[in-house]
């Protein structure tokens, strides 16, 4: 078998996830699965899936937590088709933090979400137009693998947080991000 199972309740992650280090295994281990096929288009089935959405959501926030990687606030609309919030990179002492955003694609759960920072919109080659992260190389064929179990909390676990870990760095380094106590006043 291939991706995540479950068995007994407990969730363990089999070696398929070859690109994704020890680290985010354990993470994503942590987090949840979907139980619930269905998109917001499906009146019936929607409500369901959205409590697990924000189940999941709340067990990798709390997980974040308890292991001292706090890293983000998330929220939505009363539907849960519009997501949005802030994401934070800590470097040498300074948090870096950002808006994001996405919409529930009316195809999800087999379409994963765009995740964006709107902000960083044409500061790094690594995002597309409207500031949506890139993540078709590793995450979107790990996402349709995994589809319908995984969920937003799982978006944010393997698409936007490596995303910020390898980009945001380097935006920094390049002196495109730079922190808000370190910017020049309009004196």
């Amino acid at each position: 078998s291939s991706g995540i199972n479950a068995e007994y309740g407990h969730y363990y992650i089999t070696n398929n996830l070859s690109m994704v280090d020890a680290a985010t295994k354990k993470t994503l281990a942590a987090i949840p699965l979907l139980k619930t096929k269905a998109g917001p288009r499906d009146k019936e089935e929607w409500p369901i899936r959205l409590k697990e959405e924000v189940t999941s959501l709340i067990k990798y926030i709390q997980n974040n937590k308890e292991a001292d990687n706090d890293w983000l606030r998330i929220q939505s609309n009363k539907e849960g088709t519009r997501w949005f919030g802030k994401c934070w990179y800590i470097q040498d002492y300074k948090k870096y933090e950002f808006e994001l955003e996405f919409d529930i694609p009316v195809t999800y759960p087999s379409t994963a979400p765009e995740i964006a920072i709107p902000e960083l919109d044409g500061k790094t080659a690594k995002m597309y137009r409207g500031g949506k992260i890139c993540l078709t190389e590793h995450f979107k064929p790990l996402w349709s693998r995994n589809a319908p179990k995984f969920g937003v909390a799982h978006a944010l676990a393997l698409g936007l947080g490596p995303w910020m870990a390898v980009e945001v760095p380097e935006l920094i380094k390049r002196g495109v991000v730079v922190h808000k106590d370190d910017q020049p006043t309009g004196e």
